[in-house]
């Protein structure tokens, strides 16, 4: 059964897909596919942030500092990440948007895998 297990490295498989690890973006028969769960485990250089805000989310999301500095902006509020291992969680309906105030590496978790949310270039979350 060694068709369904895939081994890499998070930092090297980031390139790919803008840092999704995993989610209904890879092939139908990929061990990575899911319609229930997106992973983004993505490298942030000091001053990225999001082109544009999310609206209108229908999906919840988990965002984990690894390393640096993030600061999650939400409606009213901005949450910054400046411990490993700080996070934020949000829910459907919750607008958001980021930027790395320092050299960043996150894992975002999103649920469910919902096709359409892509913004072009590297930096959607």
């Amino acid at each position: 059964m060694a068709e369904n297990v895939y081994v890499g490295n998070a930092h090297l498989d980031s390139v790919a897909d803008r840092g999704w690890l995993l989610g209904h973006f890879k092939p139908a028969d990929d061990v990575r596919h899911s319609e229930d769960v997106e992973i983004k485990w993505y490298a942030h250089p000091r001053g990225d942030r999001r082109a544009e805000w999310v609206t209108g989310e229908k999906r919840t999301a988990l965002l984990v500092l690894i390393s640096g500095r993030f600061r999650v902006e939400l409606p009213g509020r901005s949450v910054l990440l400046e411990k490993q291992g700080d996070y934020v969680v949000w829910g459907h309906g919750v607008d958001h948007s980021w930027h790395a105030e320092e050299e960043s590496v996150v894992l975002t978790v999103r649920w469910p895998s919902i096709p359409g949310y892509a913004v072009s270039g590297p930096d959607s979350a």
